[in-house]
């Protein structure tokens, strides 16, 4: 009797890391980048990046159950409420995902931030002051006297991030001798243009004896709905300097013939935020290695000038 012997079983290869990447606003132009970010990371190192949109707390616990149903180990998120931080971490502990904050941090049930979860992001303060800067050096090249301008603010408080770059511009416009006096807050209702317009307009009501104004926000899309607000009341370009944050939204604005009111914003670049944190939690899941738990990236000030070459940096 010969005796057959079983053919050897196929070696089976490692199954593929798979991560996700999950952003609040996913049409908008920074979380895009972001996800193109997170792609580099993951033609990088080999690992499969799940990209999702979640626009609120529902979305969120099922894109978290979804991860979950695909394999998938761990995540990036830029969380639509902050206050979901509790419930996410919760939910990732449950199905065993590791996560990773990104943009804006968890808020926990006492209002402080979670501080046990990594989170990689901007210094809001530093880069508020620094587009307050921006706007003060501007102001100071068009001769303006810093006690007849105007400075509207827009707000979003609901934020953290927002109000410390709202505070950020504001700290560095007094330092550069506006009186507080001639500081105006006036707050979105929601966190896009048409909030951001509504809010100016209101403003910009309430002081028709101002000439020449002085804008700033929480993001690019804050500042170009109240330039937009402006234009409808009548001022002119020359007699407003409006500066951003993130510098994703004013592109085309910036790239316009004739210069509006938006002089530049504070370039941060979310294509990198969104390759290194997946960089961080790919290494975090293959290897052990945990990310440290508070990340900043620094920005640029992007204006007209020098928009072109900036862009070509952040390729």
């Amino acid at each position: 009797m010969v005796a057959t012997l079983a053919a050897p079983a196929a070696f089976a290869a490692p199954a593929k890391i798979k991560l996700g990447f999950l952003v609040k606003q996913p049409e908008e132009p920074w979380f895009q980048s972001e996800w193109k970010g997170a792609e580099k990371a993951a033609t990088k190192y080999g690992f499969e990046v799940v990209k999702l949109g979640v626009t609120d707390g529902e979305k969120t616990i099922a894109a978290i159950d979804n991860l979950a149903a695909l394999g998938a180990t761990g995540f990036v998120i830029c969380t639509p409420d902050v206050r979901l931080g509790p419930a996410i971490v919760a939910k990732s502990k449950g199905a065993e995902l590791k996560v990773i904050a990104v943009d804006d941090q968890f808020v926990g049930a006492s209002g402080k931030i979670m501080t046990t979860v990594p989170y990689l992001g901007m210094s809001a303060s530093k880069i508020g002051h620094a587009a307050g800067e921006g706007i003060a050096g501007e102001m100071n090249k068009r001769g303006w006297v810093p006690g007849e301008v105007g400075v509207c603010v827009i707000t979003f408080d609901q934020l953290d991030t927002i109000r410390q770059r709202t505070d950020g511009a504001v700290g560095a416009l007094t330092a550069a001798g506006v009186p507080t006096a001639r500081v105006f807050k006036s707050a979105q209702k929601t966190q896009d243009i048409e909030g951001s317009f509504n809010a100016a307009t209101i403003l910009f009501t309430q002081h028709p004896d101002i000439k020449r104004w002085l804008i700033c926000g929480g993001n690019d899309t804050a500042v170009l709905g109240a330039v937009r607000a402006g234009e409808q009341r009548g001022f002119a370009a020359a007699d407003v300097i409006g500066v951003g944050i993130n510098g994703t939204d004013c592109i085309d604005e910036l790239r316009k013939s004739k210069p509006t009111g938006f002089f530049g914003s504070m370039r941060v670049s979310a294509l990198s935020e969104g390759f290194t944190t997946s960089e961080l939690l790919f290494h975090w899941v293959k290897d052990g290695t945990k990310p440290p738990l508070d990340t900043r990236t620094a920005g640029i000030f992007m204006t007209r000038a020098n928009l072109e070459q900036v862009l070509r940096d952040d390729q």
